[in-house]
């Protein structure tokens, strides 16, 4: 067995997928679901000559996300009901804020939660005003609880207890303790206005958050598809302002995320071709290969491979995002408590 570079080759080349024997188009099918990129995938396929039995796969696909997109759309549309009272901004994230302004990102990409963004001080309005439209909490430990207002990023996760559809608040894009610093009051002063009120990120900080999400927090899991958006966002917004380029370093300045922004439009450039000048990019450096390694990291069954390098970013991932002492004691804590520490 070999890799996810079979999806990778795919989603770059299409056409590439002409000449793959039936094995291989099974083996590109069950990377793309395990990666969650199967939407994506599909609509990139929408050309090429494939198989009946992959083409109904793949047609499933575009349906699914078909739906799942207006799921997305109208549970922010409830959010924004609920928060009607509220004055400040509601900024979309993610994938409910791709398809919400109609970018190429969205194309097929699957969307899970629903994230949110608004001002830190004004969380307990929101918060409160979510409850009473109906959200609960979805972890009531106190310990879990407490972590979350003191050190993360967001609030604890809240779902909706008829619809049962989960609502991430965040009042910035990386966890409090986490090296970078993002200027969270920059983003909101920057957001653009959507028809129906609520907001999206500006086009430089929109892409720097794909970058924290994936280069500053997490441990990697769901890479590709993370890569394949910066890969879309980077294509998308230097099509429509050539000044964006200058205007992203400036910003990555101010979000103190200079040295992932390069490490991503390195590995974007490396898998998926992303048009970025070598400035914007920055000189290949050694450790872009373990990235690489831990991006690929699956079967053609799409089953996780590669357990050590695995293992190495997920603790990479929580050295990240706190201080070594106050590390030891979430462990520790969470340990004698029989769970795993806050993702």
């Amino acid at each position: 067995m070999g890799d996810a570079r079979l999806l990778v080759d795919a989603l770059r080349n299409p056409t590439s997928v002409e000449v793959l024997t039936s094995s291989q188009l099974t083996e590109l099918i069950s990377i793309a679901r395990a990666e969650s990129l199967i939407g994506s995938l599909a609509h990139r396929l929408g050309d090429v000559a494939v198989p009946d039995r992959v083409r109904a796969v793949l047609q499933d696909a575009i349906e699914a996300h078909d739906l799942a997109r207006q799921q997305a759309l109208w549970e922010a549309d409830c959010a924004r009901r609920a928060l009607a009272n509220y004055a400040g901004k509601i900024v979309l994230m993610k994938g409910t804020a791709y398809v919400a302004a109609d970018l190429s990102a969205g194309v097929g990409r699957s969307i899970g939660d629903l994230d949110i963004m608004v001002a830190r001080d004004d969380l307990p309005i929101v918060e409160s005003a979510l409850l009473e439209a109906g959200w609960e909490w979805v972890k009531p430990d106190p310990y879990d609880d407490q972590y979350y207002r003191d050190h993360m990023h967001e609030l604890p996760p809240l779902i909706h207890r008829e619809r049962d559809r989960m609502i991430d608040v965040h009042h910035t894009t990386l966890p409090l303790t986490a090296r970078p610093t993002p200027d969270a009051r920059a983003i909101l002063d920057s957001a653009i206005a959507l028809d129906n009120g609520l907001h999206v990120m500006a086009p430089t900080d929109m892409l720097l958050h794909s970058v924290a999400h994936m280069f500053a927090d997490g441990d990697l899991a769901g890479g590709l598809r993370n890569l394949w958006d910066i890969n879309l966002l980077a294509r998308h917004f230097s099509e429509a302002d050539e000044e964006f380029w200058t205007e992203l370093k400036v910003r990555a300045k101010t979000h103190d995320l200079v040295k992932e922004l390069q490490r991503a439009l390195r590995l974007a450039a490396r898998l998926y071709d992303t048009p970025v000048y070598r400035f914007a990019a920055g000189q290949t450096e050694f450790a872009d290969y373990f990235y690489v390694r831990r991006l690929l990291a699956r079967d053609g069954y799409g089953r996780q491979t590669r357990p050590w390098t695995r293992l190495a970013f997920y603790v990479r991932s929580h050295w990240l995002r706190m201080p070594p002492l106050m590390l030891a004691r979430h462990l520790w804590t969470k340990w004698r408590k029989g769970g795993r520490p806050v993702e």
